[in-house]
């Protein structure tokens, strides 16, 4: 029996605890396990880098929610990305990104892995041909989505560009960070991996950092299992339990971060002080077919130019008040910031770089009309 997305949530890989019945997964802050005899490791359990019974009760969960075969949990979302690129790639190989993709990533595609000999092209992914134009036969690995992308929220068609990718004999990697599994699973769209950065709508309460992929291949989520272990950038016990804690509540969340978004985008669309609202909600966004052939719904994520440019753009970041103005995403508070100035300040003077009078909302959980009013006098 397939179970919903929200009994799996707060069941899948979280029985009761065997000895005491306990409902909540132990934390198991343990380094190191005694083992019953030379090569005969207790339940597979030999060192924490390794194996950690925490870590892989959010590994089952993470991979019943995304619909795949093997879940991984890392440290952070970066240190999922950087396994999965030197898993599946070598130098002189290279991949597809977007053209609007989160600064980190850039990064790391950018100032990282070029330097090992990884190159990269980024491609409009709303455009399957840009993606298929971008692809050098024989050498691409991976087609690298994300969608909605981020700042832009911009929408890949995760089917269409499966094929795409299939048809060059590369994967399709998808992150999956500002849609969250509740609203988007990518697999079920032909996608091969799944990426998260689990700190933002996974975890959701901004108190722990982490990673995740999830694999649509049982014997490619085992390269990986392998290549987590041999490089160690692995969740620890305590931050897999506070994430395993957040994603209980996922579902209910993520309804009530869509709520709030569609009042604001709707006020924003028509207010004087912006120039532009993107997201994919609303029937202008010119991927709103698209996410609503895919999504759940539209997500907590919003996006919008100011009319008075960048310094007003800046403004308006500065003078918010219930909207904090910070880094990261998807927790239940509502958070603000300048993408050019902040998150996406790696990705000035490259292609990616992001129009200075962008404001990016991450919209929380509080009472919609608060965050109306906050807006208001930001806007000036």
């Amino acid at each position: 029996m397939r179970h919903g997305f929200e009994t799996l949530a707060i069941h899948a890989g979280q029985a009761p605890e065997a000895r005491t019945g306990a409902v909540i997964p132990p934390i198991y802050q343990t380094s190191t396990y005694a083992q019953d005899a030379v090569g005969a490791p207790r339940e597979g359990y030999e060192y924490s880098r390794s194996g950690n019974p925490t870590r892989d009760a959010l590994q089952e969960c993470l991979a019943a929610l995304e619909g795949g075969q093997v879940g991984l949990a890392f440290a952070s979302g970066l240190a999922a990305e950087d396994t999965l690129l030197r898993t599946v790639c070598k130098p002189g190989d290279h991949v597809v990104i977007p053209d609007d993709a989160y600064g980190g990533s850039y990064r790391l595609f950018a100032k990282v892995a070029e330097r090992w000999g990884l190159a990269y092209t980024p491609a409009k992914v709303s455009d399957p041909d840009a993606v298929r134009a971008a692809i050098r036969p024989g050498a691409t690995r991976i087609v690298w989505v994300e969608t909605p992308t981020n700042p832009l929220l911009g929408i890949a068609d995760i089917a269409a560009l499966a094929a795409v990718a299939h048809d060059a004999g590369a994967l399709l990697v998808v992150d999956n960070t500002f849609a969250s599994p509740y609203l988007q699973q990518p697999i079920a769209f032909g996608a091969d991996v799944v990426v998260h950065s689990t700190t933002k709508y996974v975890g959701g309460h901004s108190d722990v950092v982490g990673g995740a992929l999830v694999s649509a291949d049982r014997a490619l989520g085992e390269e990986l299992r392998y290549h987590q272990n041999a490089m160690g950038a692995i969740n620890g016990p305590f931050d897999a339990w506070l994430t395993l804690r957040g994603i209980k509540t996922l579902g209910v969340r993520m309804d009530r971060h869509c709520d709030n978004a569609e009042r604001i985008a709707a006020y924003l669309d028509g207010h004087a002080k912006v120039a532009q609202v993107i997201y994919p909600g609303l029937p202008s966004h010119p991927g709103h077919e698209v996410a609503a052939k895919q999504m759940r719904r539209f997500g907590g994520m919003i996006s919008f130019r100011a009319a008075g440019g960048e310094e007003h753009a800046v403004e308006i970041c500065n003078r918010a008040r219930l909207f904090v103005l910070a880094e990261s995403l998807g927790g239940v508070e509502s958070l603000i910031e300048h993408p050019g100035r902040m998150t996406h300040a790696s990705a000035a003077g490259s292609p990616l770089e992001v129009p200075g009078d962008l404001v990016r909302l991450s919209v929380g959980i509080e009472t919609v009309d608060d965050l109306l009013a906050d807006l208001e006098q930001a806007l000036g």
